[in-house]
């Protein structure tokens, strides 16, 4: 196992794996830009380096200044957390060239898997079902206009590259999809330096459902259940739970196995996710891979008993998995929510100060949190400034124990979408378990527009 590992992140994913590294004995580095000297995760490492000014790409995506404080501490590792350079492939292979480990999969899996194009070109010859498309670039909105016509309108236009719904649109018809093709590819070469795309058929309110792996450097590959994550707004996802309150237990398994199918065809190691799009009928397709931590991997902690950032450190320093698939059992149901600081009715950025702060207490609660009374939330960064968990041994217990545990939380200075939250939980609709995509187009927003 590690000595000493570099958290090349921020706020709350920085915290959950310190805690995690603490109680493992391992020591921890952290890294901060100029606005982040004071935050919880900097007091909470044992040693911290600033790596540049506030704006992002000074500071948390500076590789080089990053690496110099992996070199200087004196760390054998470095742990990605979630966005910023978690699923960049440069950055994992200078992390390697360097003699360091990544905590993570290889750069090589990392590129492939980072291009939608070639992610789904890999899932077919795996045998995972994927979305009806094409699996080449498309050179011109002409070219995508031919596709589109015979795959049959509508469909969804995709940037290979990149994520959070950016270079991406459903489209209706050929005029449409020829105005919509030059603007997307634009704005997926502004933000990722790539402006590739291509065509698929739109699979109308699917359920966005993804399946956590395990994989470890001797040929072992595990999957840990499912999660729920239909409700989103503009492409990021809300609120997540685990398991899918959707599928059957038949659905579940088969894809369960298609996930595993899909990161042993590629050599994947580490923890990472396969993300599915589901429709009514209960057939799933495979939509990406995330070959990092996600978000939302508490819930799937809580009904698994693993702690996963564990389970990377242990895989990346070369153990081996000691937990068979079969020994792996469903322990009740658990919800998270993403609070954001953020106006509830236009998803705007709401940075400011946070002049009070009241977490829930009690029974089922987890919380976990970048901030504390007093903190400044930035405009630099990610709006997300915490995660509520609640579990149960039921989903209607872990729905009530939510519902009320939002109803306890306060938080004064900036907006957040808390009350967002506390509308969609108890929604008929989420308590049924029936959210799709498109449920806060079509449940909350126009229940806002009544106010």
């Amino acid at each position: 196992m590690f000595q000493k590992v570099l958290i090349a992140n921020r706020g709350e994913i920085a915290r959950r794996i310190i805690r995690t590294c603490k109680r493992l004995g391992i020591q921890t580095v952290a890294i901060y830009s100029k606005a982040d000297e004071t935050s919880l995760h900097v007091r909470e490492a044992d040693e911290s380096y600033c790596v540049g000014e506030p704006p992002v790409n000074q500071s948390y995506l500076n590789i080089d200044a990053i690496l110099a404080a992996a070199k200087e501490s004196g760390a054998e590792a470095i742990h990605p957390g979630y966005g910023l350079l978690s699923e960049n492939a440069g950055f994992a292979k200078r992390v390697e060239q360097e003699g360091l480990v990544f905590i993570g999969p290889t750069s090589e899996v990392i590129e492939a898997m980072g291009s939608k194009l070639e992610a789904r070109k890999r899932m077919a010859s795996a045998g995972v079902p994927i979305i009806e498309g094409v699996n080449e670039a498309m050179a011109s909105a002409t070219e995508a206009a031919e596709v589109a016509a015979k795959i049959g309108y509508p469909v969804m236009l995709k940037a290979s590259a990149g994520g959070g719904g950016i270079g991406m649109q459903v489209v209706h018809d050929e005029a449409e999809l020829l105005k919509a093709f030059e603007g997307n590819q634009k704005r997926a070469e502004s933000f990722f330096g790539d402006g590739t795309m291509f065509v698929e058929k739109f699979i109308a309110e699917p359920h966005h459902i993804e399946v956590q792996v395990l994989a470890d450097q001797h040929g072992h590959t595990i999957p840990v259940f499912e999660r729920e994550c239909s409700v989103q707004r503009r492409n990021q996802k809300v609120v997540e739970e685990a398991t899918s309150p959707f599928i059957s237990a038949e659905t579940r398994e088969k894809m369960l196995d298609a996930a595993v199918a899909a990161a042993s065809s590629i050599g994947y190691t580490n923890a990472g996710t396969i993300e599915f799009l589901v429709d009514a009928n209960e057939q799933f397709y495979f939509l990406e891979m995330n070959t990092r931590l996600q978000v939302e991997h508490p819930v799937t902690e809580e009904i698994s008993g693993l702690d996963l950032v564990e389970w990377q450190l242990k895989i990346a320093s070369g153990e081996e998995l000691t937990i068979e698939r079969s020994q792996l059992t469903i322990h009740g149901h658990a919800i998270e929510v993403r609070i954001y600081a953020e106006d509830p009715v236009r998803f705007f950025p709401s940075p400011g100060t946070i002049t009070k702060l009241v977490l829930p207490q009690g029974s089922g609660i987890r919380h976990e949190a970048g901030v504390e009374e007093g903190s400044v939330v930035t405009p630099f960064y990610d709006p997300m400034i915490a995660k509520l968990i609640t579990t149960g041994t039921t989903r209607d217990e872990a729905v009530t124990r939510m519902q009320q545990a939002l109803a306890d939380y306060v938080v004064e200075g900036i907006k957040t979408n808390i009350p967002m939250l506390r509308d969609v939980v108890a929604h008929p609709e989420f308590q049924a378990g029936r959210t799709t995509t498109k449920f806060v187009e079509q449940y909350y927003l126009p229940e806002v527009a009544k106010k």
